[in-house]
């Protein structure tokens, strides 16, 4: 018999470990990230069909998609009238399709500004970009630059301010041989400040009251200039290159956050890679300010928002952000359109409501984790 103080070893062939099949919890990451994906993605098909038909002649969802689906896919006329087909296609759609590529546009740009930089409170315009399209815009608006480009002149001129912003700041980064994140922010810093200046004088000098109003409501950005035209398809292209390109490069961004050395270590040239990176988000940006104005606090709110979501890999957060930025936009926009109608605000101000007290938490976060 077995004495009752007796203990049994078991063998080791009947000793059952507890493993985890996930360890580093990468497919409960995935699986969130396509689940984000897929709920954005709905969200953001419906906030489209709602935003299309809000306005002044409200229009129900249901006909807004059987007017949409006429003219994209060739399906039935819809039970629509003519006003209402023109309302959808012609004046309310291209509005709401350029809010979803600035919206997406300036919140990718951000993502990638911020991995460049090393700074979580930098956005698109703190390059210096946005103060080159402004100068670019006041010029066109105020003394007639760029008419040479007829209907395009203020788009043109604006484009071509950001381009030289990008140069200007480009040459200062490089003026030591090296583009470091430090002397990349400095740099773009000074150039905002000196075209901010530029655009100011112009301005003053000009002597035109509505001149003035109009440059002062550019520059807090609008879609009301959306239509079918070539801009926009400008603008479709550099969104979706940037997103592609941006995803594909998610590693390399992951490892310029954590430093330098980690990426020499990955085989990552980091200055080399962030001139690339300053010529793709120069690109977008230049042409997102040129269609949309100047329009803050995207770029900055959103690239936290979406590693909030699916966490700081770049190759998720990404297209995560490219789509709360779009829908953003979108909400914006129809706020902008319809809070004191029939005057419209510039949606700049809307993205600032929503973007300074995101900022001030994110400081006083900030500040508490120092402490």
């Amino acid at each position: 018999m077995r004495s009752p103080t007796s203990t049994v070893v078991p063998s080791p062939d009947t000793v059952s470990v507890p493993t985890d099949p996930d360890p580093l919890g990468l497919r409960r990451r995935a699986r969130r990230a396509r689940w984000w994906l897929a709920g954005l993605s709905g969200l953001l098909i419906l906030s489209i069909l709602v935003a299309v038909g809000a306005g002044p002649v409200t229009i129900p969802p249901d006909q807004v998609a059987g007017i949409l689906g006429h003219h994209l896919f060739g399906l039935d006329a819809p039970s629509a009238s003519a006003a209402q087909d023109a309302i959808v296609w012609q004046v309310r759609f291209p509005r709401v399709v350029l809010g979803v590529l600035v919206g997406a546009g300036l919140s990718i740009c951000g993502v990638a500004l911020q991995a460049m930089v090393r700074n979580m409170l930098a956005d698109p315009y703190l390059l210096g970009i946005n103060s080159g399209a402004s100068s670019g815009a006041a010029a066109a608006i105020l003394f007639g630059v760029g008419a040479s480009f007829g209907s395009y002149a203020l788009p043109a001129s604006a484009f071509l301010g950001a381009l030289g912003a990008s140069l200007l700041v480009l040459l200062l980064a490089r003026a030591g041989g090296r583009v470091t994140s430090l002397r990349l922010l400095l740099s773009g810093v000074a150039v905002g400040y000196l075209l901010y200046a530029v655009t100011s004088f112009l301005i003053f000098a000009s002597g035109s009251a509505e001149g003035a109003r109009s440059v002062m409501f550019w520059l807090l950005g609008s879609l009301s200039l959306a239509q079918w035209d070539g801009l926009l398809a400008v603008a479709a292209v550099a969104v979706l290159v940037s997103v592609a390109l941006l995803t594909l490069w998610g590693r390399r961004l992951d490892a310029l956050t954590v430093g330098d050395e980690t990426a020499h270590t990955l085989g990552i040239a980091p200055d080399r890679f962030r001139l690339i990176l300053l010529v793709v988000v120069s690109l977008c940006v230049g042409v997102l300010v040129s269609a949309a104005g100047s329009i803050g606090f995207v770029g900055l709110v959103i690239p936290h928002l979406a590693r909030r979501a699916v966490g700081a890999a770049h190759a998720v957060a990404v297209p995560v952000a490219a789509l709360m930025g779009a829908i953003l936009l979108i909400w914006a926009d129809v706020l902008a359109r319809m809070l004191l109608q029939p005057q419209e605000i510039p949606i700049g101000i809307i993205t600032a409501l929503v973007g300074a007290p995101f900022l001030i938490t994110l400081i006083r976060r900030f500040h508490a984790r120092d402490l």
